[in-house]
């Protein structure tokens, strides 16, 4: 990995320059990346990449203490797809993990952001159940109940992406009365250490590297060293553009995967190629439309209007639409050549099929954006 890395010792001097952290990424993703592309599909978990892009400058721009840079968190994020999905669906976990940790503005979780920032150290998220919860889609699955110093939580969370033993991830939890009811939510950093067991979750069709796992807690204690928020509501509804938006990075690097495989062949296949539906030009002209909408959205993550978050939400919604059609394309233009297992082609249909289908997916984006033009409330 040395080849691919930037000097841990001094990671944030290279920071500073956009051009520079692109240049890094854009070398990391098409060369170590590209060629692990494959394994990873399978199973191989890329923590020595991770680490790499990590040093290039991958997982900072996006903090207050880097400048709040949505728009080069989200161009990184769509170099590393266009080589690898299951890679940049891992850098919007570190992504939006670091989020959490430096918006809770807790001393304890602020320390340990610049080791997470630099890729030093990794994390993930469990919002998956929680965001579906507080939409009224589905019941908060861990509960907490408050005992002397903080908190104790149970509860089994499934589906839980970017973790593993010595790693962490964020995590909300419903807070229990005595009697039962419960009275509002907890946000916390859960540290995957011995309190906690992982059981394997049944085989995807793809996205395998991810290292997702289901969490099993038994009166894990959560005190206020690892409080991201208490009460949660208001700390998501802060940040819940910001989560959704980083997302959108994903999808247009699935689209310019995608574009290039069309690209590959056009001077072998494009006699016949010219009498299918979408045809690179025109997802090129769509891409950059896209692409031109989530970078004015990048300049405010922290709007907090309705009208705000209805663009977001519409923004990646069009985001997953566009990625299932781009990348559909792709294996049609290609033909054969792009059904052989070994090829990025059918590998990034499933890709974009796991970004249509991951929280929120469209169905739960237009679920939302159906709520918010109603103004309505869950329960």
């Amino acid at each position: 990995m040395n080849s691919v890395a930037v000097a841990v010792s001094t990671p944030t001097a290279a920071w500073g320059d956009e051009a520079r952290v692109l240049a890094e990424v854009g070398r990391i993703a098409r060369g170590p990346l590209a060629q692990a592309a494959g394994r990873i599909d399978e199973g191989h978990y890329p923590l020595d990449l991770m680490a790499a892009l990590g040093e290039a400058g991958a997982f900072a721009a996006h903090l207050d203490s880097h400048g709040s840079r949505f728009g080069l968190a989200l161009a990184a994020m769509q170099e590393v797809s266009r080589s690898c999905g299951s890679t940049g669906f891992l850098t919007w976990c570190q992504d939006v993990c670091g989020l959490y940790m430096e918006q809770s503005g807790n001393p304890a979780l602020l320390e340990r952001l610049a080791g997470h920032a630099a890729g030093r150290t990794f994390g993930g998220t469990g919002l998956s159940n929680p965001m579906k919860a507080l939409a009224g889609i589905e019941n908060m699955l861990l509960r907490a109940r408050k005992v002397p110093g903080g908190y104790k939580v149970s509860g089994s969370l499934p589906w839980v992406s970017h973790i593993a033993r010595g790693q962490y991830c964020g995590a909300i939890a419903a807070v229990e009365r005595g009697d039962g009811s419960r009275s509002h939510e907890i946000m916390f950093l859960l540290d995957l250490d011995e309190r906690t067991e992982l059981k394997a979750c049944p085989t995807f069709s793809g996205m395998e590297g991810t290292s997702t796992w289901r969490i099993q807690l038994d009166d894990y204690f959560v005190g206020e060293p690892s409080l991201i928020a208490d009460p949660a509501r208001p700390f998501i509804a802060r940040i819940r553009a910001a989560f959704v938006l980083l997302q959108a990075g994903m999808a247009t690097g699935l689209v310019q995967g995608s574009l290039d495989s069309i690209r590959e062949v056009e001077p072998v296949l494009g006699h016949v190629n010219q009498y299918l539906h979408d045809r690179p030009d025109q997802l090129q002209a769509e891409f950059e439309e896209l692409g031109g909408r989530i970078m004015k959205l990048a300049q405010s993550p922290f709007d907090g209007s309705k009208d705000y978050l209805l663009d977001v939400l519409d923004a990646r919604t069009q985001g997953a639409e566009l990625a299932l059609r781009a990348t559909q394309s792709a294996l049609l233009h290609q033909g054969a050549r792009g059904y052989l297992m070994s090829a990025a082609p059918q590998r990034r249909i499933r890709e974009a099929q796991f970004v249509a289908i991951v929280t929120p997916a469209i169905k739960h984006l237009r679920w939302e954006m159906a709520r918010l033009m109603k103004e309505e409330t869950p329960a």
